[in-house]
């Protein structure tokens, strides 16, 4: 008798080749690490002036009012602290920068926080708020905006109260 040909074939074992599974984890890797770098490179790093520092001469022109403070969570679980507020260009000269340095205290009333902060105004309210530099949108004199400086995080030995904001240099043309 014959046996013929076998139309089933016994299973052989097969090794897996990691390889190509190893090289596309390493690029996903790779690809992740680039763009957190590149998130934090761009990232304004925030300065500190010293508690004393002099206040621009122009800053006297420059009222700032209607002081707000609010929260949010942001995705990591943390606390993100807004400071809206109103500034108005009381002065004769177009001004294209602001640097704000701001103080938060403790309950002691010591500096807990000392931040210093390009001044960012709002130029869209809805659907979010949308900020833009002083220098895209120049106060002329007699113009108001609003503006907003944003903190991520801010310490935790803050008070709570409303923080000390002083105009350190101003940019006019």
């Amino acid at each position: 008798m014959s046996t013929g040909p076998q139309l089933i074939r016994t299973a052989e074992a097969q090794e897996r080749n990691w390889l190509p599974l190893a090289i596309a984890a390493a690029v996903v890797v790779a690809v992740a690490a680039i763009a957190v770098f590149a998130v934090e490179h761009g990232r304004s790093k925030p300065t500190v002036a010293p508690i004393n520092a002099a206040a621009d001469p122009y800053a006297a022109n420059l009222p700032i009012t209607n002081l707000a403070l609010s929260e949010s969570a942001n995705l990591a679980g943390g606390k993100v602290t807004y400071v809206d507020g109103h500034i108005a260009n009381k002065g004769s000269q177009t001004v294209t920068g602001i640097s704000v340095q701001v103080l938060f205290r403790d309950p002691a009333h010591e500096v807990a926080q000392n931040e210093t902060q390009p001044l960012k105004v709002i130029r869209t309210r809805e659907p979010y708020v949308d900020l833009q530099s002083v220098a895209d949108a120049p106060l002329k004199p007699g113009d108001e905006r609003d503006f907003r400086l944003i903190f991520d995080p801010v310490t935790q030995g803050w008070d709570g109260a409303y923080p000390e904001l002083r105009i350190l240099r101003v940019q006019i043309r």
